[in-house]
């Protein structure tokens, strides 16, 4: 067994990351540490914690460590465990999606210009990230329309030019209309738009035009002076600072009691070119500058694209560590600056105000979905917090119920509990329900601080008048009045209404419809995979014990390695030998059994 009291004695005095696991063997928490014995001992101490960390700590079964040669080092191990383990007390960025570049490929004889989503070292100039992919096509179509460039995706010779020569938009390479330096005069001007450096090509273009227009050629002139007037209204547009910097990102945060945002502003050669809003859940307990540190860490550290400056509305910690990474694997100087004065400031505060916004505008059609509800079921007072309830078995056996919780239009998962029914044996569906909500009226009834909180303001159940029924049955012995509802599906398995005591349907919104069968499908999986937890660990436990010379420790370590009686049924004789204690003859009686 893991006595944690003797593995801190163990701990090394050096640089490292730390695993904490649950019982399962889950990855619940990595952290990295400068001294692994300082760190991880903080946590098992009496001291001052948040309540995240008590409730991680709480969960704790066991903990591993791998010891690194310095900081930097653990602060990339650290990034890479949680990318892949993804542990749940740990900030996680929900979107991981990767945003569009312009690429221009100057490896071709006559490069073109793509939309992709992977950069690599090949050659290739890359522009972006564009957080709105339709702004990069907008700007692909800008350049494609203003520049003869080829719209031909697969460049090779021809005998005829294409309908785009006809039409005065390519410049016909593939016949040869045009010379390799002429064609690349182009490339070169597309390049210096998508750096931003706009007035080097309209100073440009001015002296084109008043050449052209001298050698009387005044349809061409016509056509620089077009461009010029089109480079001019799209730089207009897309300038929204006078920070004089090649390549910067802006980022500000803000909170409230369920979510964080945090918006990201790209700016290249003082241009918007894109925008990211991200929100992040369950970490209102920690600082901003919490937040805003791992997220920093997290978002950039697979990132491979690193502007040369970062803007944070909040200190970071590891700030020179960090730069220090992100400079070493872009191969320049990166820095993350905390602006306190100017125009930095100012754009800074832009990126917080926005972030303050869309936390504004997320809660407000929140709080639009929650007076909708209110009108179509009739209630007196907006109903903040509802409760959902769900029953899962198998004929009879490992009887669960799981409840979820939708506080303020927002599904909040700490809130979210599981109970094995403990009085009634065999199928009896709203015997069940009306146990499980009997249960969790009595807690908030007996200690309103509780884990539960303050009681529900509406109930739904999944199911029809009977599970409905039962529930009133569950309120009523406690002379309380509290609404009851019942979510039904159709044969999409979509909720399709609520119907109420009287088995009438009530009708939904379309946005309503989406919100309540998302709050139906999780009740629905969190009753589920409790039932699945159970019945699993009863098949582990007949198996495993049975066998004479499996004891815990043995036990427990199998399951370590194979993580179930599945991978053991599978594995060699040799692979089992390796675990501690088991010898060949156990082995065999082990896979004999199995």
């Amino acid at each position: 067994m893991f006595n944690i009291e003797e593995e801190l004695k163990k701990l090394p005095n050096k640089p490292g990351v730390y695993l904490m696991h649950d019982k399962e063997n889950n990855i619940i928490y990595v952290g990295k540490a400068v001294s692994l014995k300082n760190r991880v001992r903080q946590y098992f101490r009496k001291n001052n914690k948040t309540a995240r960390i008590e409730k991680m700590v709480s969960l704790i079964d066991h903990f591993e460590y791998i010891v690194v040669d310095n900081e930097a080092e653990a602060l990339i191990l650290e990034c890479n465990l949680i990318k892949k383990n993804r542990p749940k007390f740990n900030v996680l960025l929900k979107d991981d999606k990767t945003y569009p570049y312009i690429k221009v490929d100057l490896t071709e004889e006559f490069p073109n210009i793509y939309i992709t989503r992977k950069i690599k070292n090949d050659g290739a100039k890359y522009f972006g990230p564009y957080a709105n992919p339709g702004s990069a096509k907008e700007m692909v179509d800008f350049i494609k329309q203003k520049f003869k460039i080829r719209q031909c995706k697969h460049f090779k010779s021809n005998k005829r030019v294409c309908l785009n020569y006809h039409i005065g938009r390519c410049l016909g390479p593939c016949v040869n209309k045009v010379s390799k330096e002429e064609y690349q005069k182009q490339i070169n001007e597309i390049i210096d738009l998508l750096d931003g450096k706009t007035e080097k090509i309209i100073k440009k273009l001015k002296q084109e035009i008043q050449q052209e227009a001298s050698k009387q050629q005044y349809e061409k002139a016509a056509y620089l002076r077009d461009k010029m007037i089109a480079i001019e209204n799209i730089s207009q547009k897309q300038k929204v600072s006078n920070i004089n910097e090649n390549s910067i990102d802006v980022i500000g945060i803000a909170k409230n009691d369920l979510n964080t945002c945090i918006e990201i502003f790209f700016v290249r050669q003082s241009k918007m070119v894109g925008r990211e809003t991200h929100f992040i859940k369950d970490v209102t307990e920690m600082s901003m500058q919490d937040i805003l540190s791992e997220f920093v860490k997290q978002y950039y550290f697979n990132n491979e694209n690193i502007p040369s400056k970062i803007m944070v509305s909040e200190q970071i910690k590891d700030k020179e560590l960090l730069e220090e990474i992100f400079s070493k694997k872009m191969e320049r100087k990166v820095e993350i600056k905390h602006p306190q004065k100017g125009e930095k400031l100012r754009f800074v505060e832009m990126a917080q105000n926005n972030a303050k916004v869309s936390l504004e505008n997320k809660v407000n059609d929140k709080y639009q979905l929650l007076t909708e509800l209110k009108d179509i079921l009739k209630l007196e007072k907006l109903p903040r917090k509802i409760e959902s309830y769900d029953i899962s078995n198998l004929s009879g056996t490992n009887i669960v119920a799981g409840m979820c919780v939708l506080k303020d239009g927002i599904i909040d998962k700490k809130l979210s509990r599981r109970f094995k029914i403990k009085t009634i044996f065999g199928q009896d569906d709203p015997r069940c329900m009306q146990e499980v909500i009997n249960r969790r009226l009595k807690h908030s009834i007996e200690n309103s601080n509780g884990g539960f909180g303050k009681l529900p303001d509406v109930i739904f159940v999944d199911g029809g008048i009977t599970q409905i029924k039962a529930a009133q049955q569950a309120i009523g012995e406690y002379n309380l009045k509290i609404p009851v509802y019942g979510m039904v599906k159709d044969n999409k398995h979509t909720t399709k209404a609520l119907i109420n005591e009287k088995r009438e349907e009530l009708p939904l919104t379309e946005q309503l419809k989406n919100l309540i069968t998302n709050f139906q499908d999780t009740v629905h999986d969190t009753a589920i995979e409790y039932h699945r937890k159970l019945r699993d660990k009863e098949v582990v436990k007949s198996k495993l014990d049975s066998i004479k010379g499996i004891g815990n420790v043995k036990k427990k370590e199998l399951l370590k390695k194979f993580k179930s009686t599945q991978n053991i049924k599978k594995a060699s004789i040799e692979e089992i030998t390796k675990i501690k204690g088991i010898n060949e003859e156990l082995a065999k009686e082990l896979k004999n059994k199995l």
